[in-house]
Protein backbone atom coordinates (compact mmCIF):
# COMPACT_ATOMS: atom_id res chain seq x y z
CA UNK A 1 0.00 0.00 0.00
CA UNK A 2 1.51 3.18 -1.13
CA UNK A 3 1.69 6.14 1.37
CA UNK A 4 -1.04 7.94 0.48
CA UNK A 5 -3.12 5.14 0.08
CA UNK A 6 -2.60 4.33 3.89
CA UNK A 7 -3.19 7.97 5.25
CA UNK A 8 -6.41 7.60 2.86
CA UNK A 9 -7.39 4.64 5.20
CA UNK A 10 -6.26 6.73 8.43
CA UNK A 11 -8.45 9.59 7.20
CA UNK A 12 -12.00 7.95 6.96
CA UNK A 13 -12.13 7.38 10.36
CA UNK A 14 -11.83 10.85 10.89
CA UNK A 15 -13.94 12.39 7.80
CA UNK A 16 -16.99 12.42 9.18
CA UNK A 17 -16.32 14.72 11.92
CA UNK A 18 -14.39 16.90 9.43
CA UNK A 19 -17.63 17.44 7.21
CA UNK A 20 -19.52 17.94 10.51
CA UNK A 21 -17.13 20.54 11.38
CA UNK A 22 -17.90 22.72 7.73
CA UNK A 23 -21.69 22.17 8.08
CA UNK A 24 -21.54 24.06 11.68
CA UNK A 25 -18.91 26.59 10.25
CA UNK A 26 -21.14 27.28 7.10
CA UNK A 27 -18.50 27.68 4.21
CA UNK A 28 -15.08 27.72 5.00
CA UNK A 29 -12.79 29.89 3.26
CA UNK A 30 -11.01 28.62 -0.32
CA UNK A 31 -7.45 28.09 1.25
CA UNK A 32 -9.00 26.05 4.62
CA UNK A 33 -8.16 22.28 3.44
CA UNK A 34 -9.72 19.31 4.82
CA UNK A 35 -7.87 17.14 7.12
CA UNK A 36 -6.85 14.57 4.14
CA UNK A 37 -5.78 17.88 1.55
CA UNK A 38 -3.71 19.36 4.27
CA UNK A 39 -2.05 16.04 5.26
CA UNK A 40 -1.08 15.60 1.54
CA UNK A 41 -0.12 18.70 0.76
CA UNK A 42 2.55 18.66 3.33
CA UNK A 43 3.47 15.00 2.49
CA UNK A 44 3.78 16.50 -1.51
CA UNK A 45 6.35 19.21 -0.12
CA UNK A 46 8.31 17.31 2.09
CA UNK A 47 8.83 14.71 -0.89
CA UNK A 48 9.72 17.88 -2.66
CA UNK A 49 12.14 19.19 -0.22
CA UNK A 50 13.72 16.31 0.49
CA UNK A 51 14.28 13.73 -3.00
CA UNK A 52 13.53 16.32 -5.57
CA UNK A 53 15.68 19.66 -4.57
CA UNK A 54 18.61 18.19 -4.41
CA UNK A 55 18.10 16.89 -8.33
CA UNK A 56 16.62 19.79 -9.88
CA UNK A 57 20.52 21.30 -10.79
CA UNK A 58 21.49 17.47 -12.52
CA UNK A 59 18.56 16.85 -13.83
CA UNK A 60 18.29 20.33 -15.50
CA UNK A 61 22.20 20.06 -17.01
CA UNK A 62 21.39 16.36 -17.94
CA UNK A 63 17.95 17.73 -19.63
CA UNK A 64 16.68 14.66 -18.07
CA UNK A 65 14.21 13.72 -14.66
CA UNK A 66 15.80 11.27 -12.47
CA UNK A 67 14.19 7.46 -12.66
CA UNK A 68 14.87 7.29 -8.77
CA UNK A 69 12.54 10.83 -8.46
CA UNK A 70 10.12 9.17 -10.86
CA UNK A 71 9.88 5.42 -9.15
CA UNK A 72 9.12 7.72 -6.01
CA UNK A 73 6.54 9.32 -7.52
CA UNK A 74 4.94 6.56 -8.41
CA UNK A 75 5.95 4.20 -4.57
CA UNK A 76 4.18 7.30 -2.97
CA UNK A 77 0.98 7.26 -4.65
CA UNK A 78 1.75 10.74 -6.82
CA UNK A 79 1.41 8.87 -9.82
CA UNK A 80 -2.16 8.04 -9.25
CA UNK A 81 -3.74 10.38 -7.02
CA UNK A 82 -7.71 10.03 -7.79
CA UNK A 83 -7.17 6.55 -9.08
CA UNK A 84 -9.70 4.12 -6.99
CA UNK A 85 -7.81 1.55 -4.54
CA UNK A 86 -8.75 -1.09 -6.10
CA UNK A 87 -6.73 0.11 -8.86
CA UNK A 88 -3.48 0.25 -6.52
CA UNK A 89 -4.28 4.72 -6.87
CA UNK A 90 -4.89 6.77 -4.02
CA UNK A 91 -8.20 7.43 -4.01
CA UNK A 92 -8.22 11.15 -3.02
CA UNK A 93 -9.85 13.76 -4.78
CA UNK A 94 -9.40 16.08 -7.85
CA UNK A 95 -8.26 19.00 -4.85
CA UNK A 96 -5.15 17.11 -3.35
CA UNK A 97 -3.61 16.30 -7.45
CA UNK A 98 -3.68 20.21 -7.92
CA UNK A 99 -2.25 20.45 -4.55
CA UNK A 100 0.53 18.45 -5.76
CA UNK A 101 1.10 20.05 -8.60
CA UNK A 102 1.81 23.36 -6.65
CA UNK A 103 3.40 21.98 -4.00
CA UNK A 104 5.88 20.39 -6.11
CA UNK A 105 6.47 23.07 -8.57
CA UNK A 106 7.85 25.22 -5.88
CA UNK A 107 10.45 22.95 -6.49
CA UNK A 108 11.01 22.12 -10.03
CA UNK A 109 8.40 22.24 -12.84
CA UNK A 110 9.50 19.90 -14.47
CA UNK A 111 8.49 17.09 -11.91
CA UNK A 112 5.33 18.70 -11.74
CA UNK A 113 4.20 18.81 -15.36
CA UNK A 114 4.86 15.01 -15.08
CA UNK A 115 2.59 14.52 -12.04
CA UNK A 116 -0.36 17.17 -13.60
CA UNK A 117 -0.55 15.66 -17.02
CA UNK A 118 -0.96 12.28 -15.66
CA UNK A 119 -3.30 13.21 -12.87
CA UNK A 120 -5.37 15.66 -14.61
CA UNK A 121 -5.70 14.15 -18.06
CA UNK A 122 -4.33 10.40 -18.63
CA UNK A 123 -6.03 8.94 -15.32
CA UNK A 124 -8.99 11.33 -15.35
CA UNK A 125 -10.03 10.51 -19.28
CA UNK A 126 -9.60 6.63 -18.62
CA UNK A 127 -11.39 6.64 -15.17
CA UNK A 128 -14.08 8.84 -17.02
CA UNK A 129 -14.98 7.26 -20.20
CA UNK A 130 -13.16 3.50 -20.16
CA UNK A 131 -14.22 0.56 -20.53
CA UNK A 132 -13.72 -1.97 -16.67
CA UNK A 133 -11.64 -3.87 -19.15
CA UNK A 134 -9.66 -0.67 -20.10
CA UNK A 135 -9.48 0.33 -16.39
CA UNK A 136 -8.32 -2.53 -15.05
CA UNK A 137 -5.17 -3.07 -17.49
CA UNK A 138 -4.66 0.97 -17.38
CA UNK A 139 -5.08 2.35 -14.57
CA UNK A 140 -3.42 -0.39 -12.42
CA UNK A 141 -0.50 0.32 -15.03
CA UNK A 142 -0.74 4.18 -14.89
CA UNK A 143 -1.30 4.13 -10.73
CA UNK A 144 2.14 1.98 -10.09
CA UNK A 145 4.57 1.60 -12.96
CA UNK A 146 3.35 3.27 -16.20
CA UNK A 147 4.10 6.95 -17.29
CA UNK A 148 0.76 8.22 -19.54
CA UNK A 149 1.13 11.06 -22.29
CA UNK A 150 -1.66 13.20 -24.14
CA UNK A 151 -1.26 13.35 -27.86
CA UNK A 152 -3.11 15.83 -29.10
CA UNK A 153 -0.92 18.67 -31.07
CA UNK A 154 0.42 18.42 -34.60
CA UNK A 155 2.84 20.24 -36.60
CA UNK A 156 -0.24 21.95 -38.88
CA UNK A 157 -2.56 22.50 -35.90
CA UNK A 158 -1.90 23.77 -32.30
CA UNK A 159 -4.65 26.15 -31.03
CA UNK A 160 -6.76 24.73 -33.68
CA UNK A 161 -6.42 21.43 -32.83
CA UNK A 162 -8.86 19.77 -34.81
CA UNK A 163 -7.42 20.49 -37.67
CA UNK A 164 -5.24 17.31 -37.10
CA UNK A 165 -4.15 15.22 -39.95
CA UNK A 166 -3.47 11.96 -38.34
CA UNK A 167 -5.97 9.69 -39.74
CA UNK A 168 -7.39 6.16 -38.32
CA UNK A 169 -8.49 3.40 -41.13
CA UNK A 170 -10.59 0.85 -40.46
CA UNK A 171 -8.94 -2.61 -41.31
CA UNK A 172 -11.09 -5.73 -39.92
CA UNK A 173 -11.06 -5.23 -36.24
CA UNK A 174 -8.42 -2.82 -36.45
CA UNK A 175 -7.31 0.68 -37.20
CA UNK A 176 -4.64 1.74 -38.93
CA UNK A 177 -2.99 5.08 -37.78
CA UNK A 178 -0.49 7.48 -39.66
CA UNK A 179 0.60 10.72 -38.71
CA UNK A 180 2.50 12.78 -36.81
CA UNK A 181 2.11 14.27 -33.61
CA UNK A 182 4.42 17.37 -31.78
CA UNK A 183 4.70 18.90 -28.58
CA UNK A 184 3.97 15.93 -26.42
CA UNK A 185 4.85 16.15 -22.86
CA UNK A 186 6.03 12.87 -21.30
CA UNK A 187 6.30 11.29 -24.73
CA UNK A 188 10.23 10.18 -23.96
CA UNK A 189 8.53 8.51 -20.67
CA UNK A 190 5.30 7.39 -21.62
CA UNK A 191 4.36 3.75 -21.60
CA UNK A 192 0.32 4.44 -22.34
CA UNK A 193 -0.34 7.50 -24.95
CA UNK A 194 -4.01 9.02 -25.34
CA UNK A 195 -3.46 9.61 -29.21
CA UNK A 196 -6.74 12.08 -31.19
CA UNK A 197 -6.62 10.80 -34.77
CA UNK A 198 -9.34 12.03 -37.20
CA UNK A 199 -11.09 8.15 -37.46
CA UNK A 200 -13.96 9.77 -40.31
CA UNK A 201 -12.71 12.58 -41.93
CA UNK A 202 -15.94 13.01 -43.97
CA UNK A 203 -17.18 13.88 -40.61
CA UNK A 204 -14.45 17.09 -39.90
CA UNK A 205 -14.02 17.04 -36.63
CA UNK A 206 -16.75 14.75 -35.44
CA UNK A 207 -14.78 11.96 -36.64
CA UNK A 208 -12.24 12.29 -34.04
CA UNK A 209 -11.58 9.52 -31.83
CA UNK A 210 -9.55 8.98 -28.82
CA UNK A 211 -7.20 5.86 -29.19
CA UNK A 212 -5.48 3.95 -26.61
CA UNK A 213 -2.14 3.09 -27.91
CA UNK A 214 1.01 0.96 -26.01
CA UNK A 215 4.69 2.22 -26.67
CA UNK A 216 6.17 -0.97 -28.10
CA UNK A 217 2.67 -0.94 -31.18
CA UNK A 218 5.23 -1.17 -34.38
CA UNK A 219 4.82 1.95 -35.98
CA UNK A 220 5.06 3.75 -33.25
CA UNK A 221 8.28 5.97 -32.48
CA UNK A 222 9.12 9.00 -30.43
CA UNK A 223 11.55 11.80 -31.64
CA UNK A 224 14.57 13.58 -30.38
CA UNK A 225 13.77 16.32 -27.30
CA UNK A 226 13.29 19.17 -28.31
CA UNK A 227 16.16 21.54 -27.03
CA UNK A 228 13.77 24.65 -25.04
CA UNK A 229 13.74 26.86 -23.19
CA UNK A 230 12.52 25.91 -19.80
CA UNK A 231 11.26 23.02 -18.23
CA UNK A 232 14.09 20.94 -19.80
CA UNK A 233 14.19 18.49 -17.72
CA UNK A 234 10.92 17.38 -18.78
CA UNK A 235 10.93 15.61 -22.60
CA UNK A 236 8.92 16.90 -25.16
CA UNK A 237 9.09 15.41 -28.29
CA UNK A 238 7.45 14.43 -31.45
CA UNK A 239 5.64 10.69 -31.84
CA UNK A 240 5.69 9.54 -35.76
CA UNK A 241 2.77 7.00 -36.27
CA UNK A 242 3.38 4.69 -39.45
CA UNK A 243 0.80 2.18 -40.12
CA UNK A 244 -0.20 1.76 -36.14
CA UNK A 245 -2.52 -1.37 -35.66
CA UNK A 246 -4.86 -0.60 -32.96
CA UNK A 247 -7.16 -2.64 -31.72
CA UNK A 248 -10.68 -1.88 -32.09
CA UNK A 249 -11.38 -2.04 -28.44
CA UNK A 250 -8.77 0.52 -27.83
CA UNK A 251 -11.12 3.33 -28.40
CA UNK A 252 -11.49 5.02 -25.78
CA UNK A 253 -14.98 6.12 -24.87
CA UNK A 254 -17.56 7.05 -27.97
CA UNK A 255 -16.66 7.01 -31.80
CA UNK A 256 -16.43 10.23 -32.88
CA UNK A 257 -16.31 12.08 -29.62
CA UNK A 258 -12.75 13.03 -29.18
CA UNK A 259 -12.74 16.21 -30.05
CA UNK A 260 -15.06 16.55 -27.25
CA UNK A 261 -13.06 14.84 -24.30
CA UNK A 262 -9.78 16.80 -25.29
CA UNK A 263 -11.91 19.85 -25.02
CA UNK A 264 -13.74 19.07 -21.68
CA UNK A 265 -10.77 17.51 -19.90
CA UNK A 266 -8.15 20.43 -21.19
CA UNK A 267 -10.38 22.18 -18.96
CA UNK A 268 -9.53 20.45 -16.10
CA UNK A 269 -5.67 20.41 -17.36
CA UNK A 270 -6.04 24.26 -17.16
CA UNK A 271 -6.66 24.49 -13.26
CA UNK A 272 -3.00 22.14 -13.57
CA UNK A 273 -1.54 24.53 -15.00
CA UNK A 274 -2.99 27.63 -12.73
CA UNK A 275 -1.80 25.55 -9.83
CA UNK A 276 1.56 25.33 -11.55
CA UNK A 277 1.80 28.63 -12.11
CA UNK A 278 0.80 28.87 -8.16
CA UNK A 279 3.78 26.73 -6.76
CA UNK A 280 6.39 28.87 -9.49
CA UNK A 281 5.74 32.23 -8.49
CA UNK A 282 5.53 30.90 -4.77
CA UNK A 283 8.93 28.98 -5.11
CA UNK A 284 10.29 32.14 -6.87
CA UNK A 285 9.24 34.30 -3.76
CA UNK A 286 10.85 31.91 -1.41
CA UNK A 287 13.74 31.52 -2.63
CA UNK A 288 14.15 35.60 -2.47
CA UNK A 289 12.42 37.04 0.65
CA UNK A 290 15.14 35.59 2.71
CA UNK A 291 17.92 37.19 0.36
CA UNK A 292 16.14 40.71 0.40
CA UNK A 293 15.99 40.06 4.42
CA UNK A 294 19.88 39.72 4.27
CA UNK A 295 21.51 41.82 1.78
CA UNK A 296 22.67 45.18 2.71
CA UNK A 297 22.83 48.37 0.66
CA UNK A 298 23.52 51.87 2.13
CA UNK A 299 23.36 50.57 5.60
CA UNK A 300 20.09 48.84 5.53
CA UNK A 301 18.81 45.50 4.21
CA UNK A 302 17.17 45.87 1.01
CA UNK A 303 13.80 44.60 1.99
CA UNK A 304 13.60 47.80 4.22
CA UNK A 305 13.40 50.03 1.46
CA UNK A 306 9.92 51.71 1.12
CA UNK A 307 10.09 50.84 -2.79
CA UNK A 308 10.91 47.53 -2.58
CA UNK A 309 8.18 46.70 -0.05
CA UNK A 310 5.85 48.31 -2.52
CA UNK A 311 7.04 46.06 -5.29
CA UNK A 312 6.94 42.73 -2.70
CA UNK A 313 3.40 44.06 -1.17
CA UNK A 314 2.31 43.48 -4.74
CA UNK A 315 3.63 40.35 -5.78
CA UNK A 316 2.56 38.48 -2.61
CA UNK A 317 -1.20 40.01 -3.67
CA UNK A 318 -0.96 38.18 -7.02
CA UNK A 319 0.53 35.40 -5.86
CA UNK A 320 -2.59 35.11 -3.17
CA UNK A 321 -5.21 35.77 -6.14
CA UNK A 322 -3.87 33.37 -8.59
CA UNK A 323 -4.30 30.85 -5.74
CA UNK A 324 -7.41 31.60 -5.04
CA UNK A 325 -8.40 31.15 -8.67
CA UNK A 326 -7.31 27.98 -9.33
CA UNK A 327 -8.94 26.77 -5.82
CA UNK A 328 -12.03 28.25 -6.48
CA UNK A 329 -11.88 26.56 -10.04
CA UNK A 330 -10.97 23.37 -8.56
CA UNK A 331 -13.93 23.36 -5.82
CA UNK A 332 -16.06 24.17 -8.65
CA UNK A 333 -15.21 21.09 -11.07
CA UNK A 334 -15.53 18.76 -7.46
CA UNK A 335 -18.65 20.09 -7.02
CA UNK A 336 -19.91 18.81 -10.54
CA UNK A 337 -20.44 22.88 -11.10
CA UNK A 338 -19.27 24.51 -14.41
CA UNK A 339 -16.23 25.71 -14.10
CA UNK A 340 -15.08 26.24 -17.93
CA UNK A 341 -14.47 30.20 -17.43
CA UNK A 342 -13.30 30.57 -14.16
CA UNK A 343 -10.52 27.71 -15.66
CA UNK A 344 -9.68 29.40 -18.13
CA UNK A 345 -9.30 32.79 -15.76
CA UNK A 346 -6.98 30.60 -13.37
CA UNK A 347 -4.87 29.74 -16.27
CA UNK A 348 -4.83 33.21 -17.78
CA UNK A 349 -3.90 34.97 -14.75
CA UNK A 350 -1.54 32.44 -13.34
CA UNK A 351 0.42 32.08 -16.50
CA UNK A 352 0.98 36.05 -16.63
CA UNK A 353 0.80 35.85 -12.84
CA UNK A 354 4.33 34.03 -12.60
CA UNK A 355 5.86 34.94 -15.50
CA UNK A 356 5.49 38.97 -13.82
CA UNK A 357 6.86 37.36 -10.01
CA UNK A 358 9.55 35.53 -11.29
CA UNK A 359 10.89 38.35 -13.64
CA UNK A 360 10.47 40.63 -9.96
CA UNK A 361 12.48 38.08 -8.02
CA UNK A 362 14.68 38.22 -10.72
CA UNK A 363 15.78 41.67 -10.64
CA UNK A 364 15.51 41.74 -6.86
CA UNK A 365 18.50 39.87 -6.69
CA UNK A 366 20.46 41.88 -8.65
CA UNK A 367 23.42 40.51 -11.01
CA UNK A 368 23.07 36.82 -8.60
CA UNK A 369 19.47 36.11 -10.24
CA UNK A 370 20.97 36.12 -13.67
CA UNK A 371 23.07 33.66 -13.11
CA UNK A 372 22.57 29.90 -12.63
CA UNK A 373 23.52 29.46 -9.12
CA UNK A 374 20.54 30.46 -7.82
CA UNK A 375 16.93 29.69 -8.68
CA UNK A 376 15.04 32.78 -10.03
CA UNK A 377 15.99 32.11 -13.15
CA UNK A 378 15.27 29.01 -13.59
CA UNK A 379 11.58 29.84 -12.36
CA UNK A 380 11.67 32.40 -14.87
CA UNK A 381 12.29 30.08 -17.85
CA UNK A 382 9.58 27.45 -16.47
CA UNK A 383 7.12 29.85 -16.39
CA UNK A 384 6.56 31.37 -19.57
CA UNK A 385 5.75 27.71 -21.19
CA UNK A 386 2.10 28.41 -19.03
CA UNK A 387 1.16 31.01 -21.88
CA UNK A 388 1.26 28.59 -24.70
CA UNK A 389 0.44 25.07 -23.40
CA UNK A 390 -2.71 23.45 -23.12
CA UNK A 391 -4.45 26.51 -24.77
CA UNK A 392 -2.96 29.88 -25.52
CA UNK A 393 -3.27 33.06 -23.43
CA UNK A 394 -5.74 34.12 -26.00
CA UNK A 395 -7.42 31.03 -26.03
CA UNK A 396 -7.93 31.88 -22.69
CA UNK A 397 -9.66 35.31 -23.32
CA UNK A 398 -11.36 33.78 -26.07
CA UNK A 399 -13.23 31.15 -23.86
CA UNK A 400 -13.46 34.00 -20.93
CA UNK A 401 -15.31 36.46 -23.69
CA UNK A 402 -17.87 33.41 -25.68
CA UNK A 403 -18.87 32.69 -22.04
CA UNK A 404 -19.51 36.75 -20.84
CA UNK A 405 -21.48 36.95 -23.92
CA UNK A 406 -23.59 34.22 -23.23
CA UNK A 407 -23.66 34.95 -19.36
CA UNK A 408 -25.47 38.18 -20.57
CA UNK A 409 -27.34 37.29 -23.84
CA UNK A 410 -29.96 34.47 -21.88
Amino acid sequence: MNYLRKLSAINHITRALSITSRKNSHFSPLTVLSDDELMMKETFAKFAREKIAPKVREMEQNHKQDPEIIKGLFENGFMGIEIGEEYGGSGLNFMCSILAVEELSKVDNSISVLVDIQNTLINALIAKLGTPEQKKKYLTKLATSSVGSFALSEPSSGSDAFAMKTTAKKDGNHYVINGTKMWISNSDLADVFLLMANADPSKGYKGITTFILEKNMEGLSIGKKEDKLGLVASGTCMIHLDNVRVPEENILGEFGKGYAYAAGFLNEGRIGIGAQMVGCAQGAFDATIPYLLERKQFGQNIYDFQGMQFQIAEVATQIEAGRLLTYNAARLQEAGKPFLKEAAMAKLFCSRMAQFVSSQCVDWMGGVGFTKDFPQEKFYRDSKASTIYEGTSNIQMSTIAKIIRKEYSS
